[in-house]
């Protein structure tokens, strides 16, 4: 909400200066005043107009480097989230008691790659992933991939992957 009443802000100022000028130009060009302003006045004006323009250019500078700061927020609960969820995938599959080949394929699976392109990332046959993704689901206690995909899902859904500190500070701001 603070970020769109300064953009708005922005806009606002930078829009009335532009029209001042603008407006002055047009009405020079034309011939329109009927009363010319006096030089003091017209001064007073620019003077004006060209303070709104730099508080427009300063405003502006202060909304990029917030959005900046905010992206690099993001970025930071981002790879947070990723690494929480290696780990969850990780006691997952030790749980499970994969084997090395197992987990491989496991995380394969879940990145979506088929049989055939895990098969030619392992350098093994389709038959032998084939074989152990069927032991993977085996141990997972599921029937196929949507069901092992839906075991993480429903992970990531009742519990926060973030550690508690960074998700309290996250829902402060």
């Amino acid at each position: 909400m603070k970020d769109r009443i300064v953009v708005t802000s922005i806009l606002v100022i930078q829009l009335a200066c532009a029209f001042f000028f603008v407006a002055d130009i047009v009405l020079g060009v034309f011939g329109v005043r009927s009363r010319p302003l006096s030089w003091k006045m017209r001064e007073l004006l620019e003077i004006g107009a060209s303070v709104g323009l730099l508080l427009g250019v300063v405003l502006g500078w202060y909304a990029i480097k917030r959005s900046a700061q905010r992206q690099k927020h993001a970025e930071g609960q981002l790879r947070l989230a990723s690494g929480a969820f290696m780990e969850l995938l990780g006691e997952r599959f030790s749980e499970w008691s994969l084997t090395p080949s197992e987990k491989d394929v496991a995380l394969f699976a879940i990145k979506g790659l088929s049989t055939s392109e895990i098969a030619q990332l392992r350098k093994t046959s389709e038959g032998t992933v084939k074989a152990q993704t069927n032991a993977i689901y085996r141990k997972a206690g599921v029937t196929g991939r949507p069901q092992l995909l839906s075991l993480f899902i429903e992970d990531l859904m009742a519990e926060s992957l973030l550690p508690k500190t960074v998700a309290q500070t996250a829902d402060l701001e």
